[in-house]
C-alpha cells in the first residue's frame, strides 16, 4: 500500500464530504440516463449510507454503445489515427488520472469500501499503466518471417475492433486500466462494463477521457449488472472481444455466450486458489509470516491472487501458524478513510456473510479459530455496517 503522510482523517472526510457522483452512463460521448430508467444503488459499506443512484443499462443501452462503437471503429478516427496522435491522447488520460489522483481514490474507497491508502496504491498502479501502454504505441514493431526468397511473410499488428470489458469491484479502476489501455492503445473501440458495486470511478473516467480527447464512441462506460448488460455485451455481434476479470462460474458463461454469438475472442482472468508454500528451512519465519498475514487481509482479503491457502512443512506448522496469527492482531479493520487503516469494509453484505460462512465450514470440518470471527462494529449499532472483520 502508499500511505499518503500529508493527510489526516478529517482531511479525506472533508474532500468526501465535497463529492460529487456522476450517475449516468456514458454513450457515444454523451452522458444518459439508462433507456429503460432504472439505476441500481451505491452504498457506502462503511456505514450503509446511500451514495448515489446510478443508471442500471440493459440490452438496449448495449445495442446503442455497440453500434456507436462499431460506427466510430469503421470510420478510423482512432482506430486508423496516426500512432503518434493515439500515444498523445492516452498520455494525456494518464496525466488527468494523476492530477484527479484524490478524488479517484476517494470514489473507489467510498464506493467499495477499501482503505484510501490502498486506494493511492492503485491510483499510482492506473497511471502507470496507461504511460506504460501509451509508450508502447509506436514503440511495439510487427514482424518480418523468416521466408524462402519466393514469399514474404508479414505480422502485422492491427486493432480488432470491438472491446467489452468487464471488470470487478475489487480493484476498481486499476483493474479498468488493465483492461482499456491496451485495448484503446491498439486502437480498439473499448465498452466498459464496471462492477455494479464500484461504478463510480469508472464514470468519473469516462469524463476525463472525454477532456483528454478520446473522440466519441471510442470509450464508453455502462453501469449495470451482469446478467442484464452483461450479458448482452457477451452476446453482441457486433463485440469482436471480451475481457473479464471475476469468478469462474461468470467466465464460463461469457464463454457460452461467446460461442452463441459470433465466437468473439474471450480473455478471462477467473478465481482460484493461491497457495504460500513453507518450509522448515526457511530462514527467516517472523518476515514470511508478516508476507503471509498480508497476503490474504490486503485489501480485507478480497483479492484474486489472495493468499488463501497455507501449506506448511508439518515439523514447523505450530510454531509458524502462531507466527502469522501474531503478525495479523496488527492488522484490524478501521475506518476507510483513516490513511492508517490497513483494512476497511467488506463490500456488502453478501460477501459479509459469505466470509462468516467460511468461518462456521472451516470449524465444522474440525478448524480451530484462532483470531477475530467478530464484527469490527457491533451488529446491532447498524445492520448495515459491515467493516472487515478477522
Amino acid at each position: 500500500m502508499v500511505a499518503d503522510n500529508t493527510k489526516t482523517l478529517a482531511d479525506w472526510q472533508a474532500k468526501a464530504a465535497s463529492l460529487s457522483f456522476e450517475t449516468r452512463a456514458f454513450i457515444n460521448g454523451e452522458f444518459v440516463a439508462a433507456t429503460d430508467g432504472n439505476t441500481l444503488t451505491s452504498i457506502n459499506p462503511a456505514n450503509g449510507s446511500v451514495l448515489a443512484e446510478v443508471a442500471s443499462c440493459d440490452a438496449p443501452d448495449a445495442e446503442r454503445a455497440t453500434q456507436a462503437a462499431r460506427a466510430t471503429f469503421d470510420s478510423g478516427v482512432w482506430s486508423r489515427c496516426h500512432p503518434s496522435q493515439r500515444k498523445r491522447v492516452l498520455l494525456r488520460l494518464a496525466d488527468l488520472v494523476e492530477t484527479h489522483r484524490d478524488e479517484l481514490a476517494l470514489l473507489d474507497t467510498l464506493d467499495m469500501g477499501k482503505p484510501i491508502s490502498s486506494s493511492l496504491g492503485d491510483l499510482a498502479g492506473t497511471v502507470a499503466c496507461l504511460r506504460y501502454q501509451a509508450e508502447c504505441i509506436d514503440k511495439l514493431y510487427g514482424e518480418v518471417a523468416p521466408t524462402g526468397d519466393r514469399a514474404l511473410g508479414l505480422v502485422l499488428r492491427e486493432p480488432m475492433g470491438v472491446v467489452a470489458a468487464i471488470v470487478p469491484w475489487n480493484f476498481p479502476l486499476m483493474m479498468t486500466s488493465w483492461k482499456i489501455a491496451p485495448a484503446l492503445a491498439a486502437g480498439n473501440s473499448v465498452i466498459l462494463k464496471p462492477s455494479e458495486k464500484s461504478p463510480l470511478s469508472a464514470l468519473r473516467l469516462a469524463h476525463l477521457a472525454q477532456e483528454a480527447g478520446i473522440p466519441d464512441g471510442v470509450f464508453q462506460v455502462l453501469p449495470g449488472y451482469g446478467h442484464t448488460v452483461g450479458k448482452a455485451l457477451a452476446l453482441s455481434m457486433e463485440v469482436d472481444c471480451l475481457a473479464f476479470t471475476g469468478s469462474t462460474a461468470v467466465g464460463k458463461q461469457l464463454m457460452q455466450y461467446a460461442g452463441q454469438s459470433n465466437l468473439k475472442r474471450v480473455f478471462l482472468e477467473c478465481g482460484g486458489k493461491s497457495p504460500n508454500i513453507v518450509f522448515a528451512d526457511c530462514q527467516h519465519l517472523d518476515a514470511v509470516a508478516q508476507s503471509t498475514a498480508e497476503a490474504i487481509f490486503h485489501n480485507q482479503g478480497e483479492v484474486c491472487i489472495a493468499g488463501s491457502r497455507l501449506l506448511v512443512e508439518n515439523s514447523i506448522r505450530q510454531d509458524f501458524v502462531a507466527r502469522v496469527v501474531k503478525a495479523a492482531e496488527h492488522m484490524q479493520p478501521g475506518d476507510p478513510l483513516d490513511p492508517n487503516s490497513f483494512m476497511g469494509a467488506m463490500v456488502d453484505e453478501a460477501q459479509y456473510q459469505r466470509v462468516l460462512e467460511y468461518i462456521r465450514q472451516g470449524e465444522n470440518e474440525g478448524a480451530i479459530l484462532k483470531l477475530g470471527a467478530k464484527p469490527a462494529i457491533p451488529r446491532d449499532i447498524s445492520s448495515r455496517r459491515r467493516f472487515s472483520m478477522m
